[in-house]
């Protein structure tokens, strides 16, 4: 694999399915002149994707080192369908760059081959391609500082993140729409819809919708790369997990299931072999909005495991059967002993639809072993109150297809704990991710398909 080329082919979808072995139902065909990308070891190199060609991933594409890929705004990019070695991603390796800066007006969209954007593909397919992996050199809490991406195989030198520039810039993503990722690669091995891997806080991801993908939406190992204004939906596991020290900051997350998939809204991990492992998870999270799956299914909002901590603050959180969890275990320290410290915070967050509104089990603490928590159990629930969470409906509007965030409800503004003394984070004098601002707006899926009104 040696270098990049491209060739200008006519393609006919249907025939794609046998060639492939996919499942999609399509009638779409793109026009004469798209450009079938493939990668030989060579990568992209340099390179302007430009809105007016049709691009297509052929296999798995990599942005190596020391390369630049730029989209510009109303770029479609379509992957072909495959499983296991044959599947599809896009893969900015350590050291590379994507500048994908598409607008509200013109968004910037990766989804599967076949996908004409106007209902050729229905919204809830998932698994079609893989998805889009950015890697850098922040610092990771594994053993060496190191780890190889999930998903690529452990042969493949390009598939390695972590290091120790914390102020890691891997590019740009700006109103750009990851649809129906996710493709097996393997036994219980699916792709996230937006892989992060020891992304630095100089890259800029905002205005990102992952929606409709076979695994988590979006993954972040380690790393401190910030996330602002991000849609999440229609996922066949977590919305959002988080794992290997990740210590970035987030602000007005969307975060949506409905009955039929998706597992914890968010998962908060620690470390893998390591659970002491320094630097420890302690994302800054401040105006979510998540809708669980309903309280018939025995789902958990939040999980903090193996030593995780993090800030959850001036958030939302509606119809799911669990609440908020926490791991405790005797033998070793563990996501408990990270409340304690202080360094694990859940303030000014709204429950509705909760785990039947009762208050004693919104915060749960779940012991690794048979171990007696009663006693922590009860230090949490009184916590529950001390740090002026709460119980009420806030106030949004259900339809057939989906729900209305906006509400004058004075539940959402009543009381918010003060913003962190950083410029990422905007003025919010409110709970929740929207205010009476939708800006989940055309741009998105999930607003086209009525998810969100």
């Amino acid at each position: 694999m040696n270098k990049i080329w491209y060739t200008h082919i006519a393609i006919v979808c249907f025939s794609l399915i046998f060639l492939f072995g996919g499942c999609r139902k399509s009638d779409f065909i793109l026009e004469p002149g798209n450009v079938v990308i493939n990668d030989n070891g060579q990568g992209t190199g340099t390179t302007t994707w430009t809105s007016d060609k049709e691009y297509i991933l052929a296999g798995k594409v990599f942005v190596n080192d020391g390369q630049v890929l730029t989209i510009e705004p109303g770029t479609v990019i379509r992957a072909r369908q495959g499983m296991g070695t044959a599947s599809s991603a896009l893969i900015v390796a350590r050291g590379g760059k994507i500048i994908a800066e598409g607008t509200a007006v013109e968004p910037i969209v990766f989804t599967c081959e076949g996908d004409d954007l106007e209902g050729s593909v229905g919204l809830e397919e998932r698994g079609l391609w893989g998805g889009l992996a950015i890697l850098g050199s922040a610092s990771i809490n594994t053993m060496n500082g190191e780890a190889h991406v999930e998903g690529i195989s452990i042969s493949e030198p390009r598939g390695v993140f972590g290091g120790f520039n914390d102020e890691d810039n891997s590019g740009v993503l700006r109103y750009v729409s990851i649809r129906h990722g996710g493709t097996d690669l393997g036994q219980d091995n699916e792709i996230n819809g937006l892989t992060l891997g020891g992304v630095g806080n100089k890259t800029i991801i905002e205005n990102v919708e992952v929606i409709s993908n076979a695994d988590d939406g979006i993954e972040i190992f380690g790393g401190t790369v910030n996330l602002k204004n991000i849609v999440v939906a229609l996922c066949s596991d977590d919305a959002v997990d988080i794992d290997l020290g990740y210590r970035g900051n987030g602000q007005f997350w969307c975060l949506m299931q409905n009955e039929l998939y998706g597992d914890k809204l968010l998962e908060i991990d620690g470390g893998e072999d390591v659970k002491t492992a320094r630097p420890y998870t302690v994302p800054v999270l401040y105006n979510i909005t998540g809708k669980g799956r309903g309280e018939d299914f025995l789902n958990g909002i939040i999980s903090f495991n193996d030593n995780a901590g993090g800030i959850i603050a001036n958030s939302v959180f509606c119809r799911q059967d669990h609440g908020i969890e926490l791991e405790y275990s005797q033998a070793r320290q563990n996501s408990y002993s990270r409340w304690e410290a202080g360094d694990l915070q859940i303030m000014n967050c709204l429950f509705w639809d909760v785990n039947a509104n009762s208050p004693a089990g919104m915060f749960s603490v779940v012991p690794l072993n048979d171990e007696d928590v009663a006693g922590q159990q009860q230090a949490l629930n009184a916590y529950f109150f001390d740090a002026a969470n709460r119980i009420a409906d806030p106030g949004f509007v259900y339809n057939e297809t989906g729900v209305s965030f906006i509400s004058e409800n004075d539940a959402l503004t009543s009381s918010y704990s003060p913003l962190p003394n950083n410029p990422f984070f905007e003025q919010a004098n409110y709970i929740g991710a929207f205010g009476s601002y939708n800006w989940v707006g055309e741009w998105t899926l999930a607003y086209r398909e009525g998810l969100v009104w």
